[in-house]
């Protein structure tokens, strides 16, 4: 063939793959070319911890292998109690990120706020997210209309976590279902030679989680969202009857002197009920069943389980805390295009199911329900049939919950009706000069 022929050749060919080239392209998804022009360095600014932390790197090392041309580099935000503080200095400090984790609804606002973040609304449709996540999971990321977090796990907060035998030494053939009932256990734990029936880590933040559960069950949905907005004082009658019902289990005697309940965080408080065996009920969340898992080497179902918040037949058990985890992706990130890829991974059946196999919910309808144990499906089934409420204290402002905080450390110590009115107006003092 001479050149002029192989050139004619060529061209005949550039435009036959041409016409055929549409039709390749009609076949693939949208999904597959991002992930050919993917690459570069994603920066993830990360605050997770212990066996959380394990979980987050096993699902990132799934993403790599779909994405060979991305590495990831973490900007880690090490911590005691809030990690809103250590995240807001490193952003300050000029760390440039990608992606935050973050759990903190307010905290997000503060971010979209300063111009931080840009909105994922164009990503949710491009990647089809609303065929796996609901509306309702979007609308919890969303601010004013537009959408900025996207959940990847969530939890049950009302979920009180025991071990199997522990009930079974003091006699106690069932959990609890009503408050009385729970009440009741108290002693018949003590007898059985528990330090204290309740774990009340009170050192930063966890003992807030009482009090949130019982203003749900006293006051309802309604009441705590109209507190978190400041659209009620925290002098309001019903705060405080909620704080009472806090007092009635503090005098009925289950969780010990009130230094012992100041000087532990979530963790610390749950080695006491599932490695020392001296304490037996902790109200926290759902990373508690990954813990239990890896770290104690607990078995889900057998050893442990997860049984809801007690009734307490004021009109209002039809009601659970809740909180979620979301990824938020930067206004000024370097490698945009992987952060939204890294997203997207999140949702799929792969991601999802490292979750449920640790112990963790995802929204995604993607996931593998048959992977949850005994204590997910107890979650998962309360948060599917409750009436439901954002964890409190991820609602306020952040010099507010750290006066909030404080002011239950106080309440701790003297658990007396003029002591909960001399606490409240404190709170309230400070909520007037926080929205």
């Amino acid at each position: 063939m001479t050149s002029k022929a192989i050139a004619a050749s060529r061209i005949r060919r550039r435009t036959l793959l041409a016409g055929a080239g549409s039709a390749v392209m009609l076949a693939m998804t949208s999904k597959l070319q991002a992930q050919e022009s993917i690459s570069g360095e994603l920066v993830i600014l990360n605050w997770l911890g212990g066996t959380e932390l394990d979980m987050m790197h096993a699902i990132q090392k799934g993403f790599l292998a779909k994405h060979p041309g991305v590495t990831i580099r973490e900007v880690a935000v090490t911590v005691q109690g809030d990690a809103r503080g250590g995240i807001r200095a490193a952003l300050m400090s000029g760390e440039v990120v990608d992606v935050i984790i973050n759990t903190w609804p307010a905290f997000r606002k503060e971010l979209a706020d300063a111009g931080t973040l840009r909105p994922i609304d164009d990503q949710w449709k491009a990647f089809g997210w609303d065929k796996l996540v609901s509306k309702s999971w979007r609308d919890l990321g969303s601010i004013s209309g537009a959408t900025y977090g996207l959940t990847y796990t969530y939890g049950d907060r009302s979920g009180i976590w025991f071990k199997k035998e522990h009930l079974a030494k003091a006699g106690i053939t069932e959990p609890p279902k009503t408050w009385d009932e729970f009440l009741a256990t108290f002693p018949k734990l003590t007898q059985a030679g528990f330090t204290a029936p309740v774990a009340i880590p009170g050192k930063y933040w966890a003992h807030a989680e009482w009090f949130e559960s019982l203003l749900l069950r006293t006051a309802g949905v309604e009441t705590a969202t109209k507190l978190a907005a400041h659209e009620i004082p925290w002098t309001d009658p019903a705060v405080k009857t909620a704080l009472m019902k806090y007092a009635d289990m503090l005098n009925a005697g289950c969780c010990g002197a009130p230094n012992i309940m100041l000087a532990n965080d979530w963790d610390g408080e749950a080695d006491q009920i599932f490695q020392a065996n001296a304490k037996n009920y902790l109200l926290i969340g759902m990373w508690m069943n990954n813990r239990a898992k890896n770290d104690y080497k607990l078995i889900e179902g057998k050893d442990y389980s997860l049984f809801q918040f007690p009734a307490l037949g004021m009109g209002h058990d039809d009601t659970s805390s809740v909180d979620a985890k979301e990824f938020l992706v930067t206004s000024n990130g370097a490698n945009p295009k992987a952060a939204d890829a890294f997203l997207d991974y999140w949702t799929s059946a792969e991601a999802a199911n490292v979750l449920a196999k640790t112990g963790y919910a995802s929204p995604s309808s993607a996931t593998d329900a048959s992977l949850y144990g005994e204590a997910q499906q107890v979650a998962t089934k309360a948060v599917a049939s409750s009436k439901l409420q954002f964890v409190l204290g991820d609602l306020l402002p952040g010099d507010l919950v750290d006066e909030y905080r404080v002011q239950l450390q106080k309440f701790l110590q003297n658990p007396t009706a003029a002591n909960v009115d001399t606490v409240l107006a404190a709170i309230e003092t400070k909520a007037g000069s926080s929205y």
